[in-house]
């Protein structure tokens, strides 16, 4: 935030103005037990192949917010740092128009307008995307939400597409790209964490395997174009251009 030098504090003070509140412990001691308020709420309320269960619980979840601006202070890991690859590789290759697909808090666009992008946030969760979008207006940056619960991709849109920590919250990822690479232009690529671990922490990660989600991107006509050295599972594909 500006005027903030202290990226932790920056969270906990930022969190505070959005939801009322100037007790900073409060705030943190929220974010510290987000993960395990998210684990109990899952298994509380969804139940396995419950597809309805599944939305409602992304679109309303209270903790979310403060799970994932806990996780982008870097306090946990540095792997939200991939938004910052996928960034040198977007301006590497002169692209301008992207999307963050499964946007979360808005870290990622918040990012990339920062570098003079023009930024697209998609979400299933209704409470996440007012979150980002007050966020956004609070530093004045001007961005287009997308409730992917009723409104589609738009074709041919985007040079580049992050999709970070997605698919395996998804049962079915091979069916979850077909709209993306319908959002990318001719050229353009998409930039995801395929990765996942068994954890009882985070009963909603519901799928491991990527292969028939890469085999789907390849019939699509994307092929892989980067991966990272460190077995996180960031990866890029590109779309192929026209003739």
């Amino acid at each position: 935030m500006p005027g903030e030098d202290d990226l932790q504090r920056s969270i906990r003070v930022e969190l505070g103005n959005l939801v009322g509140s100037d007790d900073l412990t409060e705030i943190e001691r929220k974010c510290r037990s987000a993960l395990h308020d998210m684990r109990d709420q899952w298994n509380a309320e969804v139940k396995k192949g419950d597809a309805i269960g599944t939305l409602n619980y992304y679109d309303k979840s209270a903790h979310y917010a403060y799970e994932l601006m806990w996780w982008h202070s870097l306090v946990q890991d540095q792997s939200p740092l991939a938004y910052v690859v996928a960034l040198h590789l977007a301006l590497q290759n002169g692209f301008k128009d992207s999307l963050d697909f499964g946007s979360g808090v808005g870290s990622g666009g918040l990012l990339f307008s920062k570098h003079g992008f023009s930024i697209s946030l998609a979400d299933v969760s209704s409470t996440l995307l007012d979150f980002s979008r007050k966020r956004l207006k609070a530093r004045g940056i001007p961005a287009a939400y997308i409730d992917l619960k009723t409104t589609d991709l738009p074709a041919g849109h985007y040079d580049l597409i992050t999709a970070m920590d997605v698919f395996e919250h998804i049962a079915e990822p091979e069916k979850a790209v077909e709209p993306i690479a319908r959002a990318l232009r001719p050229g353009g690529i998409v930039f995801g964490r395929f990765n996942a671990l068994p954890d009882e922490d985070h009963p909603s990660h519901i799928t491991y395997d990527f292969a028939p989600t890469f085999k789907r991107l390849h019939e699509l006509g994307l092929q892989e174009c980067w991966r990272d050295e460190w077995l996180w599972g960031h990866q890029a594909f590109r779309k192929a251009r026209e003739p």
